[in-house]
C-alpha cells in the first residue's frame, strides 16, 4: 500500500471509530444491527421477535407505502381492511397452505377467560378470509375481477430475529385478485411483478432479478411463485417481492365461482403478491458503507440537511438564514431538514446525518454567507464543495439525480462482479463459499435442491425471466450442476444463501 493510500485508510478508520459502527468487512451482521439502531430506524420491544419502528423510520416506510399505493390504485386496484384474526378452520381448508404455515402460527384460544369454541389465527396472510368474503360477494362474471389491496402487519414466529428482515411481526402490502380467466390472473401475476421491478429500480435505486421460484421455494398453495431478488453487500440474496398464481387452489376451498357469459359456474382464477418492511433491510445492506446509511435521493426522507454553523452568538441567525434557504429548496420540491438542535459540536451533526444517510449535507456559516456561497457534500463523496448560492440550489435537481444513478449502477456492478456462472459442482461449492452467487444449470429435482441446501446452505433463488437484463444472452440446453442430469428449465437459475 503506498503512503497516500495508508493516509485515506487511517483516515477512513478513524473516521469510522467516530461513529461507533462496526466496519462491514469485520461483521456484517453487527454492522447492520448496530446501523439500525444508531440511524433511529428501529428498536427492540418487550414483545420477543417484534421491533418499534421509530420516527425516521416510519417515515421512510410511509414513502414506500405512498409510492407503491399510487402504482396500485393506476392499475385499477383498490385498498380495503379485513380482520387481524383469522378463524383457524379458514387456515385448514387449504392443505399446502396450512402445512406450508403451520411452525409459523400464532394462535389466540381465550377471550378474557372464556375458551373460544374455535381458535383464532393471527393473520400470516389473508387468501383464506378474503376468499370466504369474496365468495359472498361473487355471482357474476360482470362482478370480476376483483383487484384488491390491503396494508397492514401480519404475524409469523420466528426463532431467529432481526429488524425489518425476519421479526415475528412485520409490515406489508398483500395485493389480492380474482380473474374470470386463467390467462387474466397470470397477466395480473406479471404485472405486479413487473411494478416491484420498476419500483425498486426507479426509487429505491436496488437492481432485482424477475423469475419464477421452483417447486421447492414456491409459496404454499400457489400454483407459481415469481420473485425479485437483490444481493446485499456481503453476497447474500434477499427476496424482496413475491407474486403468485393460485388458480383455482383457493376458489374451490372457499366457493368462489360465478356465473359465466354461457350460463355455466365457474370458479374464479385467483392471484397474490406482496412486498414487506424487509425491503428497508435491502435498502440499507444494498447501498449502506462503514459509516452507515446511504438513501437513495428518490425514497429518502430527507433529500438535504442543512446545518447552521455559527459560534453561540451567530446561531440564531444562521438558523433563520437555514430555514429561508431551506424554503427555498422546498419550493422546488426537495424535502430538506435543518439541524436546528443546540449544545451540539459540528462535527457530530455531521456526522449523525452522515449515518442517517441523507444525500446532501449543506453547511451554512457566517462567512459563507457573506460570500454568498455554501458548503455542499454529497453522501457519496468524502470531498466538500464551496459553490455560489445560485449555481448550489439551480443544480440540486441533478446533484440529486446524479446521486440516485449512481447508487444504482454501484449495486448493479457489485452484483455482476459477485455472480459466476459455473458447470461443475465444485465450482458450484466453491463460488457459494466465497459468498457469491451462481448461475447454474439444475435437473428439478426437489431432493437435489435439499442435497445443495444441506451442502452448501444455498438456495434457488429462481429462474431469471430475462438474463439479458443483467447476465447477457439466454443459454440453451444444458445439466444439472449437481446430479449431471438434463437441465429441467432450459436456462440457468440463480442460487445463492439467503436471508
Amino acid at each position: 500500500m503506498t503512503q497516500d493510500g495508508k493516509q485515506d485508510k487511517n483516515r477512513q478508520d478513524k473516521k469510522a471509530q467516530q461513529y461507533g459502527v462496526t466496519p462491514q468487512s469485520t461483521d456484517f451482521n453487527d454492522w447492520y444491527n448496530e446501523v439500525v439502531k444508531k440511524a433511529d430506524l428501529a428498536d427492540h420491544s418487550p414483545v420477543a421477535g417484534a421491533m418499534v419502528v421509530k420516527p425516521y423510520g416510519t417515515a421512510l416506510w410511509e414513502r414506500i407505502q405512498r409510492d407503491l399505493d399510487d402504482r396500485f390504485k393506476a392499475t385499477g386496484h383498490q385498498n380495503l381492511l379485513f380482520p387481524t384474526l383469522i378463524p383457524m378452520g379458514f387456515i385448514m381448508k387449504e392443505a399446502d397452505h396450512v402445512e406450508g404455515f403451520a411452525p409459523e402460527l400464532f394462535t389466540v384460544s381465550k377471550i378474557g377467560t372464556e375458551e373460544l369454541a374455535e381458535p383464532y389465527v393471527m393473520r400470516p396472510t389473508s387468501e383464506t378470509i378474503i376468499g370466504h368474503m369474496w365468495s359472498g360477494w361473487l355471482n357474476s362474471y360482470r362482478d370480476l375481477p376483483f383487484l384488491h389491496n390491503q396494508w397492514g402487519s401480519v404475524f409469523r414466529a420466528e426463532l431467529r430475529t432481526k429488524p425489518f428482515l425476519r421479526t415475528s411481526e412485520f409490515f406489508w402490502q398483500e395485493g389480492h385478485t380474482a380473474h374470470t380467466t386463467e390467462a387474466e390472473a397470470r397477466a395480473e401475476v406479471r404485472q405486479q411483478l413487473d411494478e416491484y421491478h420498476a419500483f425498486c429500480r426507479d426509487v429505491l435505486a436496488l437492481p432485482v432479478v424477475r423469475g419464477e421460484k421452483t417447486v421447492t421455494e414456491r409459496f404454499a398453495g400457489a400454483e407459481n411463485t415469481y420473485s425479485i431478488e437483490g444481493m446485499m453487500r456481503d453476497g447474500k440474496a434477499l427476496q424482496s417481492g413475491t407474486s403468485h398464481y393460485l388458480g383455482q387452489n383457493f376458489s374451490r376451498a372457499f366457493e368462489v365461482k360465478f356465473q359465466t357469459a354461457e350460463q355455466r359456474e365457474e370458479f374464479a382464477y385467483t392471484t397474490s403478491w406482496g412486498l414487506s418492511s424487509r425491503i428497508i433491510g435491502a435498502l440499507i445492506m444494498t447501498h449502506g458503507d462503514d459509516f452507515g446509511l446511504i438513501m437513495p435521493p428518490n425514497i429518502a426522507p430527507y433529500q438535504v440537511v442543512i446545518v447552521p454553523v455559527g459560534r453561540k452568538d451567530d446561531f440564531a441567525r444562521m438558523v433563520e438564514e437555514a430555514r429561508k434557504l431551506a424554503q427555498e429548496l422546498q419550493r422546488e420540491g426537495i424535502r430538506v431538514k435543518v439541524d436546528d438542535r443546540e449544545g451540539l459540536t459540528n462535527g457530530f451533526k455531521y456526522n449523525d446525518w452522515e449515518l442517517k444517510g441523507v444525500p446532501v449535507r449543506i453547511e451554512l456559516g457566517p462567512r459563507d454567507l457573506e460570500a454568498g456561497q455554501l458548503v455542499v457534500k454529497n453522501r457519496t463523496s468524502e470531498e466538500k464543495e464551496t459553490l455560489g448560492r445560485v449555481d448550489a440550489l439551480a443544480g440540486m435537481d441533478a446533484r440529486l439525480d446524479g446521486i440516485q444513478h449512481y447508487l444504482y449502477e454501484r449495486a448493479k456492478n457489485f452484483m455482476l462482479e459477485n455472480t459466476v456462472t459455473v458447470d461443475t459442482y465444485d465450482e458450484f461449492k466453491a463460488a457459494i463459499e466465497a459468498g457469491k452467487w451462481v448461475r447454474a444449470f439444475h435437473c428439478g429435482d426437489p431432493e437435489s435442491e435439499r442435497q445443495i441446501k444441506e451442502d452448501t446452505k444455498a438456495t434457488a433463488r429462481n429462474v431469471p425471466f430475462d438474463d439479458a437484463e443483467f447476465f447477457g444472452e439466454r443459454e440453451e440446453g444444458g445439466v444439472c450442476v449437481h446430479t449431471g442430469r438434463p437441465a429441467a428449465y432450459g436456462k440457468r437459475l440463480l442460487f445463492g444463501r439467503q436471508y
